[in-house]
């Protein structure tokens, strides 16, 4: 799954990755970045960050919480 963000210059992906099945954080969040270097967020062009199962759900619960706050606000 990806998603674009930041008028496309930021790239987002979530996936299980299947090579690394055997380790806890397994669970990649790879993110891409299509602009000049002096406007990245990340020092690299394509930064990956490895999750266990437990932090991606905290993350996701996270992301659902605030979009329900904003939502009563």
């Amino acid at each position: 799954m990806g998603i674009s963000l930041l008028d496309n210059s930021l790239h987002v992906e979530v996936y299980f990755e299947t090579t690394d099945a055997d380790l806890e954080d397994n669970i990649c969040l790879c993110i891409t970045e299509s602009c000049p270097e002096d406007e990245r967020l990340f020092r690299a062009k394509k930064t990956h960050i490895f999750l266990t199962v437990r932090e991606a759900g905290t993350l996701a619960q996270a992301l659902v919480d605030a979009i329900d706050s904003s939502k009563e606000g």
